[in-house]
């Protein structure tokens, strides 16, 4: 299991056990809290000994923050080496090459106590599909870096930007602030999303590959050095689209490159987060996709079959 499934199951565990009545469920958390206790101070000790004999070098850190299991053990303990700042700018970075690819950029403007404040960049040329999806990743991406943020807003400021707004904070963070409001009655929320991990190191470029991730299908295709992910759903036939191909959009300036429905014969521009060619109301769903150094991760909103 990945430490994420654990987490969930963990969660999932100390919930059943309310059923056998406060008592019960009262002496788990204590047992649970007191593991929790020993465990954080036997690693605070192991990395102060690893400090004084020259072990904890700099490269070793880098290697401890950018592991994604260590990384949450020491999120979890208080003892992450890097602070909250950093691992926020950390996981934007992450997320810049595919918003990049929708035409747009965030940057953070300061975190202040348990509140994250961004900034977004650029425009996504016009397709109001990409807002979700940007949505998933900025989100997706901050709380995973920084769990012990409240809430994450948009600066008012980004309006000052060249050009229209890529997001706006309504639309970007309408879900983060539904969350919040369901923490009083029960917790903490489901996230938005889930991240699926794929494997995407044989797809070559020009080629289009559908396949089910999670129980939803997703086709993914490649354009030179970018990838994009889309729902495998026509947005004009509402047939999947395996054995869909990429052609070349004719006359655009920027090279843009259509996908071809295998049924209606819908051309659908990647390059635009999948606006219909002939009629740019009309898209496809695309969903985030980043690339961790090699392990590519899919988001899949809640409501997609996971």
């Amino acid at each position: 299991m990945s430490a994420g499934r654990d987490a969930e199951r963990v969660e999932q565990l100390m919930s059943s056990f309310a059923a056998a009545g406060p008592l019960v469920q009262n002496r788990v958390e204590e047992l649970v809290s007191l593991v929790v206790e020993l465990h954080g101070a036997g690693l605070e000790r192991l990395l102060e000994i690893a400090d004084e004999s020259g072990a904890l070098t700099d490269g070793v850190l880098d290697r401890i923050a950018d592991d994604e299991q260590v990384s949450a053990l020491l999120l979890l303990h208080g003892l992450h080496p890097d602070d909250v700042h950093t691992r926020i700018e950390r996981a934007l970075d992450r997320v810049r090459p595919y918003m990049g690819s929708h035409g747009g950029d965030v940057s953070l403007v300061e975190v202040d106590g348990g509140l994250v404040r961004l900034r977004m960049l650029g425009n996504c040329q016009g397709c109001p599909s990409s807002n979700a999806t940007l949505e998933l990743a900025v989100e997706g991406a901050v709380r995973a870096a920084a769990p012990e943020i409240e809430d994450i807003e948009c600066d008012a400021t980004a309006e000052e930007e060249p050009g229209p707004a890529l997001i706006s904070s309504e639309s970007l963070f309408s879900r983060v602030r539904a969350d919040q409001g369901g923490d009083e009655a029960a917790g903490r929320s489901e996230p938005a999303s889930t991240w699926q991990t794929l494997d995407l190191d044989d797809l070559a470029p020009g080629t289009v590959r559908a396949m089910t991730v999670g129980g939803a299908g997703v086709v993914v295709c490649r354009v030179g050095t970018d990838t994009y992910a889309y729902r495998d759903r026509c947005a004009r036939c509402r047939q999947g689209l395996e054995g869909a191909g990429l052609q070349r959009i004719v006359g655009s300036p920027s090279g843009g490159v259509a996908m071809v429905c295998p049924h209606c014969r819908a051309h659908f521009d990647v390059r635009r987060a999948g606006a219909e060619v002939a009629e740019a109301d009309t898209h496809l769903e695309p969903l985030p996709l980043l690339d961790d150094g090699g392990l590519w991760e899919i988001a899949l909103p809640r409501e997609v079959p996971a």
